[in-house]
């Protein structure tokens, strides 16, 4: 029963992180051609287009995606939880919620981390590391306007990784089933 459940929640997450990432790039609208942004489309075109028939976009944003993240993000807890013979009944819908922004979370801090070791080993320039660099953007710059560089070092991601702990420590501690997601 674990390796079931194991596979389902790499399942789900591998999905959620897909769609997440889709969302995402539209929203900063990175570069469409670049191979990691093809592939995402490529592989989430199948559950997204249909639905984006049925539901348009509003302000930029891909609504047809970002509600099927938070379908599967509560799909994926439903599907757990009666497996294990819990029913979550309306709090499904909660979680799900509570999920889908701490997977975003999370695969922000991923991706931070997979930037920051590419930059020490990649020289000149990378397609990967650019539309990585187009994703993170808009939660640095913030950051870079209050600390600048210093001597060529670049401490935003550290003062980002800290911050996004300690939202994660409080968030713990305050929201139910934070810590269990």
């Amino acid at each position: 029963m674990e390796a079931i459940i194991y596979l389902l929640r790499f399942v789900f997450d591998a999905l959620l992180m897909i769609l997440i990432v889709r969302v995402w790039l539209q929203w900063v609208k990175a570069d469409f051609y670049n191979p990691l942004s093809q592939f995402v489309v490529k592989i989430s075109n199948p559950l997204v287009v249909p639905l984006r028939r049925i539901i348009p976009g509003f302000g930029g944003l891909d609504i047809a995606t970002l509600l099927l993240a938070y379908t599967v993000a509560t799909l994926k807890f439903v599907s757990l939880a009666a497996l294990s013979g819990q029913n979550l009944g309306v709090f499904a819908f909660y979680i799900g919620l509570l999920a889908l922004i701490k997977q975003a979370g999370f695969l922000l801090f991923i991706i931070m981390i997979i930037m920051a070791v590419m930059s020490w080993v990649v020289q000149g320039y990378n397609a990967t590391l650019m539309v990585l660099s187009q994703l993170t953007e808009p939660f640095l710059n913030p950051i870079r306007k209050i600390i600048p560089n210093m001597g060529g070092l670049d401490l935003s991601m550290l003062v980002a990784f800290l911050a996004m702990n300690v939202i994660n420590i409080l968030l713990s501690n305050s929201v139910p089933y934070w810590a269990a997601l």
